[in-house]
């Protein structure tokens, strides 16, 4: 932390004041570089000019965290947090070590409390208890503010750190507990809040294999948002709706949701809705339909030199996979499924059943040529990793990839 003599040189610096400048009639130059470098300490009544001469008040100088050098931190921080998918590298390792040093000061105020959040959803990833327990910290501060919609947010990111470990019941529990605490204030009133809610609510529910609350849920919240004309959120669900009718193979009903997106994506001009439908198309075509030279066409209109968003990639990469292995083409195949590496920022399962997959489209690959031990090992992984996992149509895939290398191999 910044010592007196440190803040009341930034002070000096920002204003552009020479030591002379600030000195005035009252100090000597020599006396001021003293101070500045902590080899002395000012009286009360020094203290008191260098603040008449710098414009700000004494307690901002005692302050080992003035509300001024805060703002500083926390631009820096929010340009750390905000960096796109695309671009991340170890931005949030960079806005920890950034604002570590601060959090025993950070008591009150909109500039701690923020600071306070952004710090703890990046230490998410490397100790959820800390970061629970500064949240709900945060959450008090929001609740002090009068900041409600702030507040709500802080419940969803509570629910999100143990979905980002996998544990999806306490995820939706938590979520249920703080939309309980938030429905039970009058002023909890946002209906872009609600919308957060009920979208987490929804893809929760999915998680943990409640499919009927999942879409009840989300066909109420896609009618809520059409009906108050609010977009926040409606690309993610009209994203659910179209995987969830794809799983349920509702050509149709799936079909209706990617048009909807489709409209969307045109009107807000949004790339990402634009590469998700034209993945969902290849995806129904291989995995529901078994349509492989149509895959094959429908990804040659739009190959992976068009796609410059990292998150889809992989997901291209395993369709592609998948289609050489429909078009009987098992080597080429098996090197693309090689190549294909699950994105860390990917933890719902049925994002993670679609990948795990890819081993079980490699162990049919290596049975069509004969390899049925190498077969019987992909296959094996890919049930070792589905077994936790939500019933799915991918898991049912994987399952009977896996009774079918065992049954060649009973052969034998």
């Amino acid at each position: 932390m910044p010592t007196l003599g440190e803040r009341i040189r930034k002070l000096r610096k920002q204003q552009k004041m020479t030591l002379e400048t600030l000195a005035g009639t009252e100090l000597t130059k020599g006396m001021l570089s003293l101070i500045e470098n902590n080899k002395a300490n000012p009286s009360m009544e020094s203290l008191n000019y260098i603040a008449d001469q710098l414009s700000v008040e004494v307690r901002e100088l005692l302050e080992e965290v003035s509300g001024h050098e805060l703002r500083e931190v926390l631009e820096k921080a929010e340009i750390l947090f905000n960096t796109k998918y695309d671009d991340l590298t170890d931005e949030h390792q960079q806005l920890i070590h950034l604002v570590e040093p601060y959090v025993p000061k950070l008591t009150q105020g909109y500039e701690a409390a923020r600071l306070l959040e952004l710090y703890s959803r990046c230490l998410s990833r490397y100790n959820q208890q800390e970061s629970e327990t500064i949240l709900k910290r945060v959450a008090t501060m929001y609740e002090q503010l009068n900041l409600t919609a702030k507040r709500g947010e802080i419940g969803t990111v509570l629910a999100v750190i143990p979905f980002t470990n996998h544990n999806y019941q306490e995820a939706l529990d938590i979520l249920l507990s703080e939309r309980a605490k938030l429905e039970a204030n009058p002023l909890w009133i946002d209906p872009l809040s609600r919308l957060d809610y009920d979208y987490l609510e929804a893809v929760l529910y999915f998680a943990v294999g409640k499919y009927e609350d999942a879409i009840r849920l989300m066909e109420k919240a896609i009618e809520y948002s059409n009906k108050n004309k609010i977009f926040k959120q409606v690309d993610n669900l009209y994203r659910l709706a179209a995987v969830q009718a794809m799983m349920a193979e509702d050509e149709e009903k799936m079909n209706h949701y990617l048009q909807k997106l489709l409209a969307y994506s045109e009107f807000a001009d949004d790339e990402d809705s634009k590469i998700f439908i034209h993945f969902a198309e290849i995806h129904y075509l291989n995995s529901f339909k078994k349509m492989y030279i149509e895959a094959d066409y429908l990804y040659q209109t739009f190959s992976l030199q068009d796609i410059n968003k990292k998150l889809f990639v992989p997901f291209f990469l395993l369709e592609r996979g998948k289609t050489l292995f429909g078009l009987q083409k098992y080597e080429e195949a098996i090197a693309k499924l090689d190549d294909v590496v699950i994105p860390d920022i990917l933890h719902h399962p049925i994002d993670l059943s679609i990948f795990y997959g890819k081993d079980a489209y490699i162990a049919l690959c290596y049975l069509e040529m004969n390899q049925k031990e190498k077969a019987l090992d992909a296959a094996t992984t890919a049930l070792n990793h589905i077994n936790v996992m939500p019933d799915t149509p991918y898991k049912t895939f994987i399952q009977e990839t896996y009774e079918k290398v065992q049954s060649n191999l009973s052969i034998d």
